[in-house]
């Protein structure tokens, strides 16, 4: 089990959650940030200090934001190095992509 951050995070990266996470496993994509689920140990840190509440439990994620789950696991499908702070990822995952570009920046 992992935590997910979802669609409420696109365009907005307020980055309070990376402060948080004591284990380094949050990463900044260009429009969301994403939580490696191999590298999350739970401890829910990140959840409370979201101000657009886009932190969720995996089995706690909204219906409508289903796809983020998937999302946050395919992002890390490849050979990705760990540690966070040290390596930004360069593209969203495709469920990023097709959100319209919000001006929240």
């Amino acid at each position: 089990m992992t935590y997910v951050i979802a669609q409420p995070c696109v365009d907005v990266k307020d980055r309070a959650c990376i402060d948080e996470c004591p284990v380094d496993c949050i990463y900044e994509g260009p429009r969301k940030l994403y939580i490696h689920p191999d590298e999350c140990v739970d401890c829910g840190a990140c959840e409370p200090v979201c101000p657009v509440e886009a932190i969720f439990f995996e089995t706690d994620v909204p219906s409508e934001w289903a796809p983020y789950l998937t999302a946050d696991r395919e992002v890390f499908a490849g050979d990705q190095p760990s540690g966070a702070s040290d390596h930004p990822l360069t593209a969203d995952h495709s469920v990023v992509d097709a959100e319209p570009v919000s001006e929240v920046q």
